[in-house]
C-alpha cells in the first residue's frame, strides 16, 4: 500500500501478522521462564528484561499479570499439542496411540522444549492451591490430556489389544503417573537414561516388547 504522498506503508494484514508473531515470541519466552521461576514468578518486568523489551511495550500486549499468565498457559498448551498430542493422533488407533503419546512426551522432554521440563507438570503443582482462572486453565488442560489417554486406552480395549477387564480410567492414571515421574526425574538429573527407563516401564505395562516402536509396530 502507498500513502497519500506515494510512500509505501505496511498493509493491515502484514501488521497484524507481525504483531501475532511478536506476541507468540513473547509468550514462548514467558512459558520458558515459568518452568524455571513459576507462573507466580512471571511478571511484566522480568519478562521485559529477558526479551530486551520495554515494560510499556509488553503492557501493550498484556494489561495485567493474570492476563499474561493465562496467555502463557494457552501458548504452552499450543506447543504441547503440536509436540505431543498431534504426533499421537497420527499413530494407529488404540495401542499405537497409547505408545505414541507417551513417546512424544518423552521426546518433548528430551528436546528440552522448556528448560524446566513439562510446563503443565510444574504449573499444576504451583497453582493447585491458588484458586482462580489460572488454576482452572491448568486443571482443564490436565483433565483433557488424561481424557485423551483414556480414550486411546478404551479404543485399545475395544480392539482387543488390551485385556477386556482393563480399566481405561486406571490405565490413564498409571500412564500419566509414569509421565510425571519421568518429567520430575529428568529435570532433577538431566539424564536421558531416565527417559529410556520410562519407555521400558510403559511398554511393559502395555504388554509390548521392548524392541517395538513407539507407534506399536514391530
Amino acid at each position: 500500500m502507498t500513502d497519500i504522498a506515494g510512500r509505501t506503508t505496511s498493509s493491515p494484514r502484514r501488521t497484524r501478522a507481525d504483531g501475532e508473531r511478536t506476541r507468540r515470541a513473547i509468550l514462548r519466552e514467558a512459558a520458558s521462564l515459568a518452568t524455571v521461576d513459576g507462573l507466580e514468578g512471571l511478571s511484566i518486568g522480568n519478562l521485559a528484561a529477558a526479551l530486551g523489551m520495554s515494560k510499556s511495550g509488553l503492557y501493550a500486549h498484556f494489561g495485567s499479570k493474570q492476563e499474561l499468565q493465562l496467555a502463557t498457559v494457552e501458548e504452552a498448551g499450543r506447543i504441547f499439542a503440536a509436540e505431543v498430542v498431534e504426533p499421537a493422533l497420527t499413530a494407529p488407533a488404540g495401542l499405537g496411540q497409547l505408545l505414541a503419546v507417551c513417546e512424544a512426551f518423552f521426546e518433548h522432554l528430551q528436546r528440552r522444549t522448556f528448560p524446566g521440563g513439562c510446563f503443565f507438570a510444574g504449573a499444576a503443582l504451583e497453582m493447585g492451591t491458588r484458586p482462580g482462572p489460572v488454576k482452572e486453565a491448568v486443571a482443564a488442560f490436565q483433565s483433557a490430556f488424561v481424557d485423551l489417554i483414556r480414550g486411546f486406552a478404551a479404543t485399545a480395549i475395544e480392539q482387543h489389544e488390551l485385556p477386556p477387564d482393563e480399566d481405561p480410567d486406571g490405565l490413564a492414571f498409571e500412564l500419566n503417573g509414569i509421565i510425571l515421574a519421568a518429567d520430575a526425574n529428568f529435570v532433577l538429573r538431566g539424564n536421558t537414561a531416565v527417559l529410556d527407563m520410562a519407555r521400558r516401564v510403559v511398554r511393559r505395562r502395555l504388554g509390548v516388547g521392548s524392541d517395538e516402536s513407539a507407534s506399536g509396530r514391530a
